[in-house]
């Protein structure tokens, strides 16, 4: 269980913080840039959120929560001692990205396919959906560049990976099924 009583430790001001398994690190490392920008993309589901209702507004929420189980992974280093932990620690799972992928596949089977790239926009939820979109692919590639010199949990970048094609499609599906898509025109304004 967690219990914040106090906000602030001042346990940063050094320009340091600590990581799941109580190590220090400096608050630029590719580890923290990784998880804090999760928790960023966490920040902008909260915004789309403002704008979505009903099955839309469940699965962000779903989502929401999963960023929490990502951030706790990826601040978590060291997986090969997992088994020594005193507690398990938490990671992605493989059922989190099959889930993403169904989602995906519900989505997508009344949406006409594109034939042109689309650009960000539309109703205030696709717009805010796209954001989410390039925020955790943002996250995705610091957990990839990660990945080349720490152990990553491969789900979690799966995870992202997919996160960001579920935005995609979640915004077609908020522009009137694509209905409302604000096509590219490559070359109009020369």
């Amino acid at each position: 269980m967690v219990v914040l009583n106090k906000i602030y430790t001042k346990t940063g001001d050094a320009g340091e913080t600590a990581l799941g398994n109580g190590a220090r690190v400096a608050k630029h490392a590719m580890r923290v840039a990784a998880y804090g920008t999760v928790d960023e993309t966490n920040a902008t589901v909260g915004l789309a959120r403002q704008h979505a209702t009903g099955e839309m507004d469940a699965q962000l929420a779903m989502i929401q929560n999963d960023l929490f189980d990502l951030g706790a992974d990826l601040c978590r280093p060291d997986m090969e001692k997992d088994a020594e932990a005193e507690y398990p620690p938490l990671r992605m799972a493989d059922s989190q990205v099959a889930r993403l992928e169904a989602e995906i596949d519900a989505m997508n089977k009344d949406l006409e396919p594109l034939r042109s790239f689309i650009l960000p926009g539309g109703s205030a939820l696709a717009a805010q959906l796209h954001l989410c979109r390039t925020v955790s692919r943002r996250a995705e590639r610091l957990s990839v560049e990660l990945a080349t010199i720490e152990t990553v949990n491969p789900a979690a970048v799966k995870y992202l990976n997919r996160l960001s094609d579920w935005f995609f499609v979640a915004g077609r599906v908020a522009n009137s099924n694509g209905a409302d898509d604000v096509l590219w025109v490559p070359g109009a304004n020369r």
